[in-house]
């Protein structure tokens, strides 16, 4: 019953519908092992002639069978243009394993190669497709095809049977072209679902059954990038009612509903009140701090450090709060019930909150639908702007900071108390500081021997210490390098590692050899540490919305030791620039002073989220931007 209501649902819903026109249909699909030669012969896609592959076409049937499951019947087909191509060979088919409650059958898959002009076809041996188990819910099925070479075509069909009745949402659009892309339902007559298609394009078919798309572009991943499902031409469905027996209901009605419909879910609503064992100690401590903060911020490190997540990422609970508690291991929603329950028991004013994280989209507020979400976290509203959202299933997460994979994404508060159930806009609206302050002195020969302090807070502080942690300090110095072969870091001390309220001190003794060594000149940036060299918007389109996830300000100050015998020759202009709508900002100062060059960069940004649209004036902006940044001092000699 709990994965029926939690899957019932279907996927996050789109903001725009394209207005449908007709035009000519694309090339469709074909039965299984027949090909027409000249699919075999193509040596490029037509409308976007340096892809490495191509699905000729992507069909998908759905359907209902005589015991309420659904049925999911899907044949690709896939044109392979070069060696880079031969990627799209390797075939991994998810689904939810947990308790059979999905399963995939019928696997057929062949490759298409020209033999002499003859058609000649190498099938999947039945024997080289694996079942594979991810975790405790998902599995999947993976196979690789035989035979793969530039100018081959493979195929592959399979039927996904799943007890939930909730419609698979399909995307017309992958990171290849595609020829022709459908989707076929069959719905019965107790089920009601609503359809929204996003699209750039005319459907080459759009009935009540049946939507096709033809000619679709690739869609690669770009820096920046949300949720590629947010991203994707795609048609959604949200079922909305629901009459097979006892479990005949409406869904998605309102916000209110489904909140109401949560406060009695056992996995959920029935875990908030939950005893945990010894949780009286910690209550207690708690009531003896004197503020609401305080209280936060002990019981918060408390669950962090007991609790070990067990890497499952969702908004119900598994084995229960309780006895997660008790094994001091628990999923995401397991182990922030704890913290709210803790938080409520302690007398601060918590509430349970649904989110979305990054990677799994948008949440849209005009569709009241429960998979919109895939998390759980602990809310505490301060006041109407201010406000505490905490997450203690990551271990480099703290208490006064919003997680950065929720921010400028909305969350749902469940106040079943009061019944109140709210949609809250998530954003942190200070800009957050990286600053480098570098002291160094430059030789005769044009090295500079120096160090540098890079501070970092908030969410730069979370990132650098993750990474050290993750990755040792040999490849974080590499990183820090940021590719420079004539940067050497001598000696790195991280100050406050574990300080969560101050930022991290990053203390680096470094030398830079001349990147062109010159008896008469000295050339050197004073753009160091920065992380800040390379512009990341160098092409001349963009297809996706830019999210740089929370707002940023950067400072890079410096002080560089003129050597004896030389002077200052060329210094860039002190100047500043604002984007036209002055959501970034950008500062320079270079001065002479007592023998040395003094400088001091200051960017910030006032914005986190940038559309496609705007891109052309986010192009020409980083491109001065850039220049400007990586601008060479010269220092003459005498």
């Amino acid at each position: 019953m709990k994965f029926f209501l939690a899957l019932v649902f279907s996927g996050a819903f789109g903001m725009s519908l394209y207005a449908q026109t007709a035009q000519p249909s694309a090339p469709a699909s074909q039965p299984f092992g027949k090909i027409d030669k000249s699919d075999l012969e193509m040596t490029a896609c037509d409308f976007e002639q340096d892809a490495n592959a191509e699905i000729l076409f992507d069909k998908g049937s759905v359907y209902f069978g005589a015991h309420y499951e659904r049925i999911f019947e899907r044949h690709v087909r896939i044109k392979i243009f070069n060696e880079n191509g031969k990627n799209e060979s390797d075939i991994k088919l998810r689904y939810i394993g947990d308790n059979n409650y999905e399963s995939i059958s019928d696997v057929k898959a062949e490759t298409f190669n020209l033999n002499n002009g003859a058609v000649e076809i190498t099938k999947v041996d039945s024997k080289q497709i694996f079942e594979q188990r991810i975790n405790k819910l998902v599995s999947e099925t993976v196979f690789s095809f035989p035979a793969v070479k530039p100018g081959c075509v493979i195929e592959y069909q399979y039927t996904l049977t799943s007890r939930s009745v909730a419609m698979p949402n399909w995307s017309f659009q992958t990171n290849i072209p595609t020829r022709y892309s459908e989707i076929n339902t069959t719905i019965p007559g107790y089920l009601t679902f609503k359809s929204l298609v996003v699209v750039n394009q005319p459907l080459v078919k759009n009935t009540e059954d049946v939507k096709a798309l033809a000619n679709i572009p690739s869609l690669p991943e770009e820096l920046y990038m949300g949720a590629r499902k947010d991203n994707v031409e795609r048609v959604v469905y949200q079922l909305t009612n629901i009459g097979i027996g006892t479990l005949s209901k409406s869904f998605a009605d309102t916000w209110e509903k489904i909140g109401k419909d949560l406060t009695g879910y056992d996995y959920f609503g029935g875990q908030l009140k939950r005893k945990l064992t010894g949780e009286d100690d910690i209550v207690n401590k708690a009531k003896g701090l004197s503020s609401d903060p305080q209280k936060i911020a002990f019981i918060f490190n408390e669950v962090k450090t007991q609790m070990k997540w067990d890497g499952e990422t969702t908004w119900y609970t598994n084995a229960g709060t309780a006895e997660a508690w008790d094994k001091k291991k628990g999923n995401s929603a397991e182990i922030n019930l704890i913290l709210y329950h803790l938080l409520k028991k302690s007398g601060v004013n918590a509430f349970p909150m649904l989110v979305s994280t990054r990677t799994n989209g948008k949440v849209y507020p005009a569709y009241p639908n429960l998979n919109q979400f895939n998390k759980t976290v602990a809310f505490v509203p301060v006041d109407s702007s201010n406000y505490y959202v905490l997450d203690a299933s990551n271990k480099y997460y703290t208490y006064n900071d919003i997680p950065r994979n929720l921010l400028d994404g909305f969350g749902f508060c469940i106040n079943g108390a009061d019944d109140k159930y709210d949609l809250v806009f998530l954003q942190k609206t200070t800009p957050v500081l990286q600053a480098v302050s570098i002291t160094a002195d430059i030789t005769p020969d044009g090295k500079m021997n120096g160090s540098a302090v890079i501070s970092s807070y908030s969410y730069h502080r979370i990132n650098a210490v993750e990474r050290y942690n993750a990755e040792g300090e040999k490849k974080y110095i590499s990183y820090l390098r940021d590719k420079d072969k004539n940067l050497k870091i001598t000696a790195l001390k991280l100050d406050d590692m574990d300080a969560d309220t101050l930022p991290l001190k990053q203390n680096i003794d470094f030398s830079l050899d001349p990147a062109v060594p010159d008896d008469n000149y000295i050339y050197f940036s004073p753009n160091l540490f920065s992380r800040l060299k390379n512009n990341p918007f160098l092409s001349e389109k963009r297809l996706t919305d830019i999210d740089f996830e929370f707002r940023n300000s950067y400072l890079i100050a410096g002080v560089f030791k003129i050597p004896a015998g030389f002077k200052a020759d060329v210094l860039p202009k002190n100047t500043s620039m604002t984007m036209p709508d002055k959501s970034i900002i950008f500062k320079r100062l270079v001065a002479e002073q007592d023998g040395s060059i003094v400088t001091r960069y200051v960017l910030e940004f006032k914005k986190s989220l940038y559309f496609k649209e705007d891109y052309p004036e986010i192009h020409e902006f980083y491109k001065k931007l850039y220049e400007m940044l990586n601008e060479q001092i010269v220092l003459k000699k005498s």
